[in-house]
């Protein structure tokens, strides 16, 4: 099981968590903490093995009062897989690693359904299997399509119960109510080192400045335009050698990385949101 928390900061929280465990019989197999001092705050996970017969439930009743005394925003899970639901556009590349991840059950996830504004045809390099695949269309400029469509989106999230929204390259801005349905479970990958070159063509801006390095950030997504709690980032070096269409295909691996990371993360529950800011313990 995998408990998460973040509180107010204060002498003997670690030593309440792991007591409760321990009176349980639990066994820690991995915890990590960090306090802000800034805020102070404190951020906490630990993964551990219940006691035989030990069920959810009742850990988490038990928990309950000890969280309320330590004033804990807290999850309990029990490593379950998490349903997922991947938003994508004409761009494949991270629809495909992240199935292919998958796949390989380097992801602890359920795909629910792959959803895009273009035809299945369309995203014919990826082998999508007997997953459920969803064309909501979209057409420029057309504010009460555009809010149909996002209403039949998010009934299909709701449908699906899926847990997490990954814009896998989903060419679209979301409106700021349906950022808000999703806020904290849903992420997206910009194809820039943010907080710079936001919004269209980063890399086209990037070759106009002469940058030497470009990279790509994993971000949850809010109401503002690529300014939500930032996941995960890479970078690499390019040269005064390089074109735009260069920039292009190094970024698509520099994408395909910094989302799957991201998105892993999410799932192992290593991401607590702070504020603007999120704490990421490592594996």
């Amino acid at each position: 099981m995998i408990l998460t928390l973040s509180c107010p900061d204060r002498h003997g929280i670690v030593a309440a968590v792991s007591s409760f465990l321990l009176a349980r019989d639990a066994n820690i197999s991995d915890a990590q903490q960090f306090g802000d001092a800034s805020s102070n705050t404190f951020f906490m996970r630990v993964v551990f093995e219940p006691a035989d017969g030990d069920a959810q439930p009742a850990i988490r009743d038990a928990f309950a009062p000890l969280a309320a005394r330590f004033e804990m925003d807290w999850t309990l899970r029990g490593g379950e897989p998490r349903k997922v639901m991947i938003l994508t556009s004409r761009f494949d590349h991270c629809l495909a690693d992240l199935l292919y991840r998958w796949r390989i059950d380097e992801l602890p996830m359920q795909v629910t359904a792959i959803v895009s504004n273009h035809p299945r045809e369309l995203i014919g390099h990826v082998d999508l299997g007997d997953l459920p695949f969803h064309h909501l269309p979209l057409k420029a400029g057309d504010a009460a399509a555009k809010a149909e469509q996002e209403k039949t989106l998010l009934r299909l999230i709701e449908e699906t119960d899926t847990e997490l929204v990954v814009l896998a390259r989903y060419m679209q801005i979301l409106s700021d109510d349906l950022s808000r349905a999703l806020e904290g479970r849903c992420i997206n990958i910009h194809h820039s080192f943010l907080p710079g070159f936001k919004g269209a063509k980063p890399y086209h801006q990037a070759h106009a400045r002469g940058v030497k390095v470009i990279g790509a950030t994993a971000h949850y997504v809010t109401a503002d335009l690529d300014e939500g709690p930032i996941i995960e980032q890479d970078v690499e070096r390019i040269s005064h050698r390089d074109t735009p269409e260069d920039l292009i295909r190094k970024g698509r691996d520099i994408e395909r990385r910094v989302l799957a990371r991201a998105v892993r993360r999410h799932l192992e529950d290593r991401v607590l949101l702070h504020g603007k800011k999120t704490v990421v313990f490592e594996d």
